[in-house]
């Protein structure tokens, strides 16, 4: 059996060369950034690795909490695709549903994306069930779902940034679901842009005006969550965003709460909520995420999620120094 585990490690895991930044064509900042991006990468694929070649979730969950903390969320994360790719593969559902039980729960954000990856990668008739999912949290899966494809089909979804991507699903009003994958899209931005926060900005303005906001949501979750990044550059970046600061300081909260709630939250967490949540705490920003989300369903053009990020935007930046000191 161990060699069968085995086997299916290597068939299905994606190869650790697609991660490289040269491999992908991404910009480089620098050294540091560099390896940065990559360990990253390199976390997701030894998740993913995990979940297919564990005997049980549990078994699976144990190996995952040997990541280190400032990567063990992306490492979930490509446990999350590789559930669902297992699932897929043996028709039973129960790696995905064991990922989301016991310690796992604590990432459950994460597993979400994860799920979005598989859906990339695999025929609709595959894709798993959501309905079973949170209606809130569920439009997380789009969010990995633009992610993988802005990361892994760079000319097409970012590099012509005006071409069409029609998109549906059952998971909610279709009308939404091109923003959450806008928001996915911005979060790969931040790895498209090697984390130089000037690139970034430029590769956002290239796109359609009414797309900014969400794309600089998802960039503020990555700036916060991935890093790579200093206060000066932060700051800089915040001062691309213009009007789209509210955003960017959501998708910043937002991150910040997914690392505190899985218990991984780093000095550069820290460092993000001074400067991007309005001199908040890693707690207090996260505490603002948990108090406003909603607790009903969807229903109606405007999702609860979306309804959920107006009002952490709202709040976030409802100090003077979110509006003033943190773009100045």
């Amino acid at each position: 059996m161990s060699n069968l585990r085995a086997l299916r490690r290597r068939v299905l895991t994606p190869n650790v060369r697609e991660t490289q930044l040269e491999t992908r064509g991404f910009h480089v900042k620098n050294a540091e950034a560099k390896h940065q991006l990559e360990t990253v990468g390199v976390s997701f694929l030894q998740g993913y690795a995990y979940a297919v070649e564990a005997r049980s979730a549990d078994q699976a969950v144990e190996w995952l909490e040997t990541v280190p903390r400032s990567f063990r969320g992306f490492a979930y994360e490509g446990a999350g695709m590789g559930a669902v790719m297992l699932d897929a593969l043996t028709g039973s559902g129960k790696r995905l549903a064991g990922l989301l039980t016991g310690e796992g729960a604590r990432h459950n954000y994460m597993i979400y994306v994860g799920v979005g990856w598989a859906m990339a990668r695999l025929p609709r008739f595959l894709w798993p069930d959501v309905t079973a999912i949170d209606p809130v949290l569920r439009w997380l899966i789009l969010d990995g779902y633009g992610f993988h494809q802005a990361y892994f089909k760079t000319g097409a979804y970012v590099r012509d940034p005006a071409a069409p991507h029609p998109f549906s699903w059952r998971g909610g009003p279709d009308r939404y679901s091109a923003r959450a994958i806008d928001q996915g899209i911005g979060r790969a931005l931040w790895f498209v842009g090697g984390t130089d926060p000037d690139v970034v900005a430029g590769l956002i303005a290239s796109f359609p005006e009414h797309r900014h906001g969400d794309l600089y949501a998802g960039s503020g979750l990555a700036c916060t969550y991935a890093g790579s990044v200093d206060e000066e550059e932060l700051r800089r970046f915040a001062e691309h965003a213009g009007p789209h600061f509210p955003n960017l300081a959501q998708g910043s909260a937002f991150a910040v709460e997914a690392r505190e709630r899985a218990g991984t939250t780093i000095e550069h967490t820290h460092l993000a909520a001074r400067v991007l949540c309005a001199d908040r705490t890693p707690e207090e920003a996260a505490r603002v995420c948990i108090d406003t989300k909603p607790a009903g369903c969807d229903g109606g053009e405007i999702p609860a999620f979306e309804t959920w990020r107006q009002h952490i935007a709202e709040a976030i930046t409802s100090r003077p120094y979110a509006q003033k000191g943190a773009v100045a």
